[in-house]
């Protein structure tokens, strides 16, 4: 059920142009340990400006909108919530275009799904997304993630989490050398 929604996501996406990645559970499934998760999480290579090509394909593709004002919520959240009409299952488009969502885009990784080739994050952009996000079940899927995929770019990861630790006032640099620990 996933992987078709995936493909027609991709589909419907590369179709109108628009960059994207799949991060959240639908990207630990490939990298980490299996996992329940209820939906898809998918960071755009776009920003806001571009809503209205992406009501335009959630149109098209039955694809049905969370919020009655589209517009404001995407300005106060940067998320466009919908919901599959297919499946029930819900998608949350992200827009962004921060620099390393932009470096993340080019380093995603291909799976071929049906006639689709979808671009989901690289596993260390996902452990980057995880941290950042940082709730017990994100911490959950980074340990996960490193115990299966020991040889991640860590300098990479390091470098990212130092500058997004500056830019956002966080210390997701210490809490990933602690989940490194705790795997020794």
């Amino acid at each position: 059920m996933f992987n078709q929604l995936l493909e027609r996501i991709a589909l419907s996406l590369e179709q109108h142009q628009i960059p994207y990645m799949v991060i959240g559970g639908q990207a630990v499934l490939v990298y980490g340990e299996p996992r329940l998760t209820r939906d898809v999480d998918i960071t755009l290579g776009v920003g806001p400006e571009r809503l209205h090509d992406l009501l335009s394909i959630a149109e098209s593709a039955g694809w049905r909108l969370l919020v009655e004002k589209p517009e404001e919520f995407v300005q106060r959240t940067c998320v466009l919530p919908l919901q599959d009409s297919k499946t029930g299952i819900r998608i949350d488009l992200i827009f962004s275009d921060s620099p390393f969502e932009q470096q993340a885009m080019d380093r995603v990784r291909l799976v071929e799904m049906g006639k689709a080739t979808v671009r989901f994050a690289a596993v260390e952009d996902v452990i980057i997304l995880k941290l950042v996000a940082g709730r017990p079940r994100d911490l959950e899927d980074v340990r996960g993630i490193l115990a299966k995929n020991p040889e991640i770019g860590r300098g990479y990861i390091r470098d990212w989490l130092a500058e997004i630790d500056r830019d956002l006032g966080k210390d997701c640099g210490q809490a990933f050398d602690k989940l490194l620990r705790s795997l020794q």
